[in-house]
């Protein structure tokens, strides 16, 4: 009986330990901070992909190569961690040794980075690793952190009728083949070696034939510009060992390097003839603007991702419930000039932002400073800066001036921020100076609304 007590025990310690390397190997990598929907993460690189294609040069002529790495990036990407994208995998005839993913899908590889490939396995480890960059979002991530007050109304300018990629563009966001949005940080990079890891060993390629290809061109590159990709993916340290630790965790299996023939299509994609890429795209726009309707006295209540508040029933939230982010303006609210910019003339944008610290009066100065590197006639109004409490929690209220995109005359911009766990919470009140004494029992009312989850 003794006997058999310890062999149950042994038994159970087992299932334990092998418990604790699935829950390992389970680790779940997610999307970070992210102010679009994963809806217009899909139109974004619709958007975006056409005006790519406007500045590379895609393959139409190969049909036996498209084919094969289309049917290639398939495979993996039905055993992704997010297979419910519209992925689509197209060839580009440009120099150097590259390859992107847009929002949403979209993904484009050099043939001379397929010519570079030294197995089936590497060239399925860079399509592992682009798909993992549209899975974890981490284009519209990066803006997210780095445009956050400007997202919301970008946003707002799109559902107007305006073009999503068109309204980021006037912010200083391009989706060129040199767009900042496609250069990476090291950590997104590991998250997407480790993701692109997983996704290949789903589909029976070794996935540390993915941190040799990465690695092979790290040593090969030694700074040269042929190879593009080293700079758009920066190495976030030793890639086959910790791939290798990845491959540990996950279930055992005959993995192989993929069909023996590569050389072929190896071959057919040396011999493309490459081009240097194109740069000449504008999206431009214009309207003629009325003076916006002022605010009812009727509420109505929006409810968002952490917070929710109240607003003029007449006025118009561009953003849908449960989003992290809203921009609320009145009919004719939002101006948007001869260049396509849309600005806010009367109206809010709540959300929140991502800054480099936890202290409430440091990241109120983060988000004030971020807003005038954007907007450098934004200024803090001196003496305007108070202490508040906004739903229990300790906040700040501060008056910016600027100018008005309604007529020759200033802007008055309430500012109002909260620390929390989703980041600083802030909501931006804004208004013409001729006007701003009108709305503000308004402004004050919407602030007093605010609650957080």
């Amino acid at each position: 009986m003794l006997m058999s007590h310890r062999r149950r025990f042994f038994h159970i310690s087992a299932l334990l330990v092998a418990a604790g390397l699935s829950l390992q190997a389970a680790r779940e990598i997610r999307p970070g901070f992210n102010l679009f929907s994963k809806d217009q993460d899909i139109q974004l690189g619709r958007e975006s992909a056409q005006q790519v294609e406007k500045q590379v040069q895609v393959v139409h002529n190969q049909p036996d190569l498209e084919n094969y790495v289309s049917q290639l990036g398939a495979k993996l990407a039905k055993v992704s961690a997010a297979p419910e994208y519209p992925y689509t995998f197209k060839i580009v005839a440009e120099k150097g040794i590259n390859a992107f993913a847009l929002p949403g899908g979209p993904i484009y590889i050099h043939a001379t980075t397929i010519a570079a490939a030294g197995n089936e396995a590497q060239l399925a480890g860079v399509l592992a690793h682009e798909i993992s960059h549209v899975a974890l979002r981490h284009s519209t991530n990066q803006v997210s952190k780095a445009y956050a007050w400007q997202i919301p109304l970008a946003l707002a300018g799109a559902m107007t009728g305006g073009s999503l990629v068109g309204q980021l563009a006037q912010i200083g966001i391009g989706l060129g083949v040199n767009s900042v949005m496609l250069k990476y940080s090291r950590d997104a990079e590991h998250d997407a070696d480790i993701l692109g890891a997983r996704t290949m060993a789903a589909a029976g390629y070794d996935p540390v034939e993915m941190a040799r290809f990465f690695e092979k061109l790290e040593t090969q590159g030694g700074g040269q510009p042929g190879i593009q990709f080293l700079s758009d993916h920066p190495n976030p340290g030793n890639r086959v060992k910790y791939v290798s630790e990845e491959v540990k965790s996950l279930p055992p299996r005959q993995y192989t390097q993929g069909i023996p023939d590569f050389g072929r299509y190896k071959s057919a994609a040396a011999r493309i003839p490459v081009h240097e890429a194109r740069r000449d795209y504008q999206d431009q726009s214009s309207q003629n603007h009325p003076h916006p309707e002022f605010p009812s006295s009727e509420f109505r209540e929006f409810r968002g991702a952490g917070f929710r508040l109240s607003y003029p029933a007449n006025w118009q939230p561009y953003g849908k419930q449960n989003d992290p982010s809203v921009t609320i303006a009145p009919k004719q609210g939002l101006v948007q000039h001869s260049r396509g910019a849309v600005q806010i003339g009367m109206g809010a944008i709540a959300g929140f932002f991502s800054p480099d610290t936890h202290n409430l009066t440091a990241a109120t100065d983060e988000l004030v400073q971020d807003l005038r590197s954007k907007n450098p006639d934004l200024r803090p109004v001196r003496g305007q800066r108070h202490s508040v409490t906004v739903d229990g929690s300790n906040g700040e209220s501060i008056l910016l001036v600027g100018t008005s995109p309604l007529g020759n005359q200033r802007e008055l911009d309430s500012l109002l921020t909260v620390t929390r766990p989703e980041g600083l919470f802030y909501l931006i009140l804004i208004a013409p100076e001729n006007d701003y004494n009108s709305v503000r029992p308004t402004f004050v009312q919407m602030q007093h609304s605010v609650r957080f989850r």
